[in-house]
């Protein structure tokens, strides 16, 4: 038996000198069921999403309107949006007309808008009018915005409609008669079913009629019959601002991030080829010809790039056979944006061999920041469905910028002009990330 102790503690004490096995065993698994923990809402009160961008345009001065925004930022799952920053600084309300070029910009402040208009509570008729303007890039979120919009606003609609036939009623009847026949029902309330008349009326004023109650009596089973009475009288118009002509909405965004996941792990694999080659001699002999270590550093960067914006357009063209992903008529568009994307996925695999000291550690780190930058960038679930702190760190990962150049051409449809942004970020991490790099590699002795 003792022998086997022997080799037993050999393999344990191999194990925990190879950092990277460690990392993948403990480091990696940790870290990723915090992330997914933090996500899901785990132990939160609500588990639900919050901090979701959603602008809100309030074209009129009827106190439902005031009433109802009071209840939309009053909910967690949204961070109402009600004024715009002037490029002075300054700031107003926000108007309708900013809604689509904010959603339609790079980098957009948010992706959902709801406009209450001036005829809100229409007079002369009971009803609500409402405009909902969207950017449906991801059905996940836009379900998710749709519900609790629908939440909010149809738990309030009672008292507004109330508010509505009171208003109505008033106009019609003038204050004396209007006054009479609020006291009237009171009393008919109060003689049957009890309670303080004065009560009874200061509530018929206010609009509660009881709503929800007629509503349950009139139901036909429905698990919300409120909910399914009221969405008959409330009129929403529906706005789609970009994507309304995109065929496979649905696979169109998720091809993209997990493109870029699969691209990071190849580039990852290849640029530790550095270590291989150095240990069967091959950079000694290279390093024999004419030939610079700055040459074999970027040679290593061409073929990255190449290889990369071959693999993202292979998978591209899968997902048009497999899901009608338009992508012919954005081919040139398309390339532009994987060439950039696959610099940036190059550089980030040429900085883990910079800095790691054997190839097993460099995909141990690739394997953990992959899935980090994967998580966090939006590859796996929308960004707007996580906490509002962990957003913050998404637009500091390859993974969002590479998706966002993606959707903006096969979503958006958007130009050359309009892409600059998004490619002069993901320019900027290149060369960043390349700089690091080859002065890192300048400094080692992986060509020794």
């Amino acid at each position: 038996m003792r022998p086997i102790f022997v080799l037993l503690r050999k393999d344990f004490a191999n194990f925990f000198r190879n950092k990277a096995a460690v990392s993948l065993t403990f480091i990696v698994p940790f870290v990723m069921i915090y992330l997914f923990g933090q996500i899901f809402g785990v132990n939160r009160k609500d588990s639900g999403p919050t901090g979701i961008p959603l602008a809100v345009v309030n074209a009129g001065d009827h106190p439902a309107a005031a009433k109802l925004v009071a209840a939309l930022k009053a909910e967690k799952s949204f961070r109402v949006i009600s004024e715009f920053t002037n490029p002075d600084g300054t700031k107003r309300p926000l108007a309708e007309a900013d809604l689509k070029p904010a959603m339609q910009a790079p980098g957009a402040p948010y992706r959902f808008a709801l406009v209450l208009p001036a005829d809100l509570v229409g007079a002369g008729s009971l009803g609500l009018k409402l405009r909902i303007f969207s950017n449906p890039r991801n059905e996940i979120e836009t379900q998710t915005v749709n519900g609790m919009l629908q939440k909010t606003i149809f738990t309030n609609v009672p008292q507004l409609l109330g508010e509505s036939l009171q208003a109505n009623a008033r106009r019609f009847l003038g204050d004396e008669k209007f006054q009479a026949f609020n006291g009237g029902i009171a009393q008919a309330v109060a003689r049957g079913f009890g309670g303080d008349p004065a009560a009874i009326q200061r509530a018929i004023e206010s609009g509660d009629f009881g709503a929800a109650a007629f509503g349950n009596a009139a139901g036909t089973g429905n698990s919300n019959p409120t909910a399914d009475f009221f969405a008959r009288i409330v009129k929403i118009e529906s706005v789609q601002v970009v994507g309304a002509n995109v065929k496979s909405p649905a696979a169109t965004g998720i091809v993209g991030g997990w493109a870029i996941q699969f691209l990071l792990f190849a580039l990852s694999a290849s640029a530790t080829s550095l270590f291989r080659e150095r240990d069967a001699g091959i950079f000694q002999r290279i390093l024999a010809a004419p030939v610079t270590r700055s040459q074999i550093l970027w040679s290593k960067f061409a073929y990255g790039v190449l290889l990369g914006i071959f693999q993202l357009m292979v998978l591209f063209c899968a997902g048009r056979l497999l899901f009608g992903i338009e992508v012919e008529q954005h081919v040139v568009r398309l390339l532009v944006v994987c060439a950039f994307a696959a610099a940036a996925c190059t550089s980030f695999g040429m900085l883990l061999a910079a800095v790691s000291p054997n190839a097993e550690a460099a995909s141990g780190l690739a394997t953990f920041l992959i899935m980090t930058m994967s998580s966090l960038g939006g590859a796996w679930f929308p960004i707007s469905l996580m906490p509002e702190f962990i957003q913050q760190f998404s637009k500091l990962t390859l993974v969002y910028w590479s998706m966002e150049g993606f959707s903006a051409v096969l979503w958006a449809g958007q130009s050359f002009v309009q892409l600059l942004p998004i490619l002069g970020i993901l320019g900027g991490i290149t060369t960043a990330v390349m700089a690091l790099a080859i002065w890192r590699f300048n400094r080692s002795r992986i060509f020794d």
